[in-house]
């Protein structure tokens, strides 16, 4: 083995002032500059959900030339489309129209979720939202509806969501 040369006093005090330096450096940065989630006064409003449209149009049923023309082990007798609707969202505040989106379904058959997201910064105090959801191409007009007066308080984030087996629209 070959004889090692001792390490020197300055080797240690060097590598303690880097570390020493590197510590400084995270320490000013967790602390500067200073983030702030919402200015003072001021709530949020998130509009998340993923929903799935209805189905575009129906299943039919296939004419004997149709199923002739198909290979055999492929002669399903109806023909049922897997495309869906896309979801259309409307949210007013106060009377006014902040949020209106059109969210095509995902998939290469169009036969996924739509997803929607959006944040709204809003002033604390009470709020008129109106939210209005259409998820059926093939009906006029929106499918969900809910207008309501919340009192949102200074920080506080309201959750709109769309959940079919709690009635549609919630507000969390």
């Amino acid at each position: 083995m070959a004889d090692r040369e001792p390490i020197k006093p300055m080797a240690w005090i060097g590598q303690a002032l880097l570390y020493g330096m590197f510590a400084l450096v995270i320490g000013v940065f967790s602390r500067w500059p200073p983030y702030r989630h919402l200015e003072a006064g001021q709530a949020l409003i998130k509009i998340s959900f993923s929903h799935h449209g209805k189905l575009v149009s129906d299943c039919r049923p296939l004419t004997g030339a149709e199923l002739a023309k198909l290979p055999p082990n492929m002669r399903a007798p109806m023909k049922c489309p897997r495309e869906r609707s896309p979801v259309t969202v409307e949210v007013d505040l106060n009377g006014a129209r902040v949020v209106r989106q059109v969210a095509l379904p995902s998939g290469l058959s169009r036969d996924g979720a739509s997803a929607v997201y959006r944040r709204l910064q809003v002033a604390a105090g009470p709020q008129r939202i109106n939210v209005r959801l259409k998820d059926d191409a093939r009906s006029p007009g929106f499918d969900y509806q809910r207008d309501e007066v919340v009192m949102l308080k200074p920080a506080q984030i309201l959750v709109i969501d769309f959940d079919a087996e709690k009635g549609g629209i919630t507000f969390q």
